[in-house]
């Protein structure tokens, strides 16, 4: 089988199409013919040796992947060769066939293809544990989306609007915030590229509150850090909840002061180890996620597909911040 490796710290540009021999399924586990992989931020910094998980290498990128059960092993009873699912891996995802934990695997709803299928659960999944259960969302909120017209930015605006909030998004570009409206959002706030001066900060701060209102932001959903984390913070409401995702222009350093004058939290959200920790929670989100794509309430956006031996270049489209909505390698 074809499998795109990184076998030294590095850029997208040092991953290696290798060819190997095709994968056996153990006791417990599954083989899984991949048919999409999504990327995901996490790709771009794994590779590099920044992310907090570290697998030995070689190993392959791509974490979320949908496809087929190829073949199960010993003691597995809950699904059989054939069966379209999607499938949490961690790494692993950008290459042919892929061992799986029959835990890790959910159907496939039926109707939804491969690249939908593959878009879905670590986007959708990090919002909705961001939004209901760290963000304790509510109808009537404000939300205010910074990085809004990325995957998980997107899927925070569909989110929010499907649980009764009003949505701010914050985004880079015109065009950006066109795609943001499409997605639901009320209110488009358009941030200079960093860095930022304390002239620019406080100007993107004003902007941030004029199109909150008053009351300011109810909750902030911070994608990308960096220059952009306090003024979204001198924009939050007494009590808001600041919630930290990622950090795609940098770690950001806040004023503490603000969180004291503001009364409000900042609230990380890290959705991998939470998945770990509380599976049956995981689970329930999961079944209501796939309940609001039955519904119409949220559709992933592939704006961007790349066949395997181009999966650095789905990668740096990620990394560069290019991309907008999901960015899918196909097999």
């Amino acid at each position: 089988m074809k499998a795109l490796q990184t076998h030294a710290v590095g850029g997208p540009d040092t991953l290696v199409l290798d060819d190997l021999p095709d994968p056996v399924a153990g006791p417990g586990q599954v083989v899984v013919a991949v048919k999409a992989c999504s990327i995901n931020f996490p790709d771009t910094l794994m590779i590099r040796d920044m992310y907090q998980f570290k697998p030995p290498r070689p190993f392959s990128p791509g974490g979320e992947l949908a496809g087929v059960i190829d073949s199960v092993g010993e003691g597995v009873t809950e699904w059989k060769v054939g069966d379209r699912v999607i499938a949490m891996v961690g790494n692993g995802g950008l290459r042919e066939k892929v061992i799986a934990d029959p835990a890790r695997l959910f159907a496939l709803p039926e109707g939804v293809d491969f690249e939908t299928g593959a878009s879905l659960l670590m986007t959708y999944g990090t919002n909705i544990h961001g939004l209901v259960d760290r963000g304790q969302i509510k109808a009537g909120d404000t939300v205010l989306v910074l990085g809004a017209a990325g995957g998980i930015g997107l899927a925070a605006i569909e989110l929010s609007k499907a649980f009764g909030a009003r949505v701010v998004a914050a985004v880079s570009t015109e065009e950006k915030g066109k795609i943001a409206r499409e997605a639901g959002a009320d209110e488009v706030v358009i941030y200079p590229r960093a860095p930022l001066d304390k002239a620019q900060s406080k100007e993107l701060a004003d902007a941030f509150k004029a199109a909150c209102g008053p009351n300011g932001a109810d909750i902030v959903y911070d994608v990308i850090g960096g220059d952009y984390s306090e003024p979204a913070v001198r924009a939050i409401a007494w009590e808001g909840r600041f919630l930290v995702i990622g950090f795609t222009a940098g770690i950001a350093k806040l004023p503490l002061n603000l969180t004291l004058l503001k009364a409000c939290d900042v609230r990380g959200v890290f959705w991998g180890a939470w998945t770990a920790r509380e599976p049956q929670k995981f689970k329930d989100e999961v079944a209501q996620l796939f309940e609001m794509v039955k519904q119409g309430k949220i559709a992933p956006r592939v704006s961007a597909r790349f066949p395997l031996e181009r999966g650095g270049e789905a990668i740096a489209m990620l990394e560069n911040r290019q991309a907008v909505g999901k960015v899918v390698v196909t097999m």
